[in-house]
């Protein structure tokens, strides 16, 4: 699916019933089946996205670095996180839960989700076995309301099922042993700088000396820098965030293949196709097709 998921886009990316839309909650069960080709394409939601693996393993990149996600544990993505699927074993199983941000506005205590450095750079959590029964519990419950027909009371129960179960990954994080090794540090300021850069400059810079000099760093630094620690280069990562911004805009909107093309500052309609399909392996049109 495109990249830039909002509350509203993401019924019709993932094709949810429409009855089942609820303001601010969305709720993805997903089974990948043998000889079934994964959601590859890198999602970034406009709020906050818990995945709990249910079944099997899966191998993502959250915020540029790789994390193995086993079944019992959880993933937490903050906020225009990027995260993309790298791989994923047979009859892997996985429940995604989205809350958007005036859902999180609305209780003071996710606040801390959205901004907490220690979970933006552990965002994979495993829980004791205690609370992996209470967490399953909660998980399940929810599935069965969100499911439910309308009722005057169907968003307040859910409301209070997804506070009880933020409690709990809270609690867990906050008892965690290592802490404080997960500090923000140089590593990951470096990270999110480049990050915010790129979400604003990708599709008008691409010199590698732009963004060194925005970050007050060497072009070699930066390059040996991200290869390292991230396995991309920089024009690598300039050219993914493009075309996630490209695959959005032929998902979620009606504009042209043209119109796209200047939006994203190429030169000619001809030049985007190619860089298109490059990377991509299809051209702009046979992915806007595609369901």
């Amino acid at each position: 699916m495109a990249l830039f998921l909002t509350s509203d886009n993401v019924h019709k990316l993932y094709d949810i019933e429409l009855s089942k839309k609820i303001a601010g909650i969305v709720v993805l069960a997903q089974k990948h089946l043998d000889g079934q080709e994964y959601s590859e394409h890198p999602r970034l939601f406009d709020g906050l996205m818990l995945a709990f693996m249910v079944k099997g393993s899966m191998k993502a990149r959250i915020h540029f670095l790789e994390y193995e996600l086993c079944a019992g544990q959880i993933a937490i993505v903050q906020p225009q996180l990027m995260i993309e699927t790298l791989s994923m074993t047979e009859h892997a199983e996985i429940i995604t839960i989205g809350l958007s941000l005036d859902f999180i506005t609305t209780f003071p205590m996710l606040h801390e989700f959205v901004l907490n450095n220690h979970i933006r750079w552990q965002p994979v959590l495993k829980l004791q076995p205690e609370e992996m029964t209470i967490k399953d519990e909660l998980v399940g419950l929810i599935q069965k309301v969100y499911s439910k027909n309308q009722s005057p009371k169907k968003i307040e129960m859910l409301r209070h099922l997804i506070i009880a179960l933020m409690s709990l990954i809270a609690e867990s994080y906050t008892n965690l042993a290592d802490h404080d090794n997960h500090i923000k540090n140089r590593t990951h300021e470096i990270i999110d700088d480049f990050y915010l850069l790129i979400s604003k400059y990708a599709t008008q810079q691409r010199s590698v000396h732009f963004y060194a000099e925005k970050l007050h760093l060497t072009p070699q630094y930066l390059f040996t820098f991200l290869k390292q620690k991230t396995g991309k280069s920089i024009l690598q990562w300039i050219d993914y965030v493009t075309v996630m911004q490209a695959k959005t805009l032929l998902k979620s909107t009606s504009l042209s293949i043209k119109q796209i093309s200047n939006r994203l500052n190429f030169d000619e309609p001809s030049v985007f196709c190619r860089f298109f399909k490059r990377l991509s392996g299809i051209s702009p049109g046979v992915f806007r097709s595609r369901a």
